[in-house]
């Protein structure tokens, strides 16, 4: 996808520095709002009475922006409330509270959205994969009823945990599953780095590696710990407890066994080891094929 190999660094590390930029716009936003504020937002009601705080403008955004701000966990009304604080305060646009919250909001659903529609399309095609084992025709993607039962199925999936779970249910088990994925990124890269002959490289995507997976692996052992399987959601749902902790325990066991494969495909690189690579067997078996090991 790159037209030389010299645009990555400006493409990859780019996008990084721009992300990061994002989130530092993202910590000034909510940073501009009264901590009373900003905790009667992001916990609810009967918490907030326990932290002795009382609000300063949160009334005033409530009228402005037409909703009820109060009790509004989960971060993104916060953040909406703060850069429309912000932008509320530029000379001419003081009259505009409202508008610059639901803008934002509406950015904010953007990204949820564009982030389920690429999860379902992935998950379709794993589904499909899966069933046409059980029967061909569901391995080709073409087929429109195949697409539309594993379509169906897949949606099914992710709107049961959306009404029958939180976003204390729901955000850590998507964190989890994001990082995990940028770990199997930097396997590939770092498999790639090493089957070209360039190991003084590799560091560049192994000490990342290291530091993601080891601590996404630990948050994820404690998600299931303390969250999915804690005393809370024992006694209010035991069922999606158990059901969380399974999913995030296969997520983070499909990591394992890639950093496990990786690792033994990086020391045959390092040592100079060949592949053999025959064309008339790449098909039946794609394994074989060199620097597959992370894959």
């Amino acid at each position: 996808m790159l037209d030389k190999e010299s645009d990555a660094r400006m493409i990859g590390y780019g996008a990084m520095l721009c992300e990061g930029l994002v989130g530092c716009v993202a910590l000034i936003a909510v940073c501009a709002l009264h901590p009373g504020d900003y905790y009667a937002i992001n916990v609810s009601p009967a918490v907030f009475a326990k932290l002795g705080l009382s609000t300063v403008n949160l009334q005033h955004f409530s009228a402005l922006v037409g909703e009820t701000l109060v009790g509004r966990t989960g971060g993104a009304v916060s953040l909406a409330v703060g850069f429309a604080q912000i932008f509320s305060g530029i000379p001419l646009l003081g009259g505009l509270m409202s508008y610059w919250y639901h803008f934002a909001i509406m950015f904010e659903a953007l990204f949820i959205l564009t982030t389920i529609d690429t999860g379902t399309r992935v998950a379709r095609f794993m589904v499909q994969e899966f069933l046409g084992r059980a029967w061909k025709p569901f391995e080709n993607t073409s087929w429109i009823p195949g697409t539309i039962v594993s379509t169906a199925l897949v949606v099914f999936a992710w709107s049961w945990f959306i009404l029958n779970g939180s976003i204390s249910q729901i955000w850590p088990m998507f964190g989890i599953a994001n990082q995990l994925l940028a770990a199997v990124a930097l396997c590939v890269g770092t498999t790639v780095i090493l089957n070209a002959g360039r190991a003084k490289y590799a560091w560049t995507t192994i000490f990342p590696l290291a530091f993601v997976a080891s601590t996404t692996l630990y948050a994820g052992y404690r998600s299931i710990t303390d969250n999915f399987l804690g005393p809370k959601m024992m006694a209010k749902d035991p069922f999606t407890g158990y059901l969380d902790a399974t999913l995030t325990s296969i997520l983070m066991l499909c990591v394992i066994v890639i950093l496990a494969a990786s690792a033994r495909a990086w020391m045959r690189a390092v040592r100079g080891e060949s592949i053999a690579f025959n064309p008339a067997t790449a098909g039946a078996d794609h394994n074989h094929l060199p620097g597959s090991g992370c894959c």
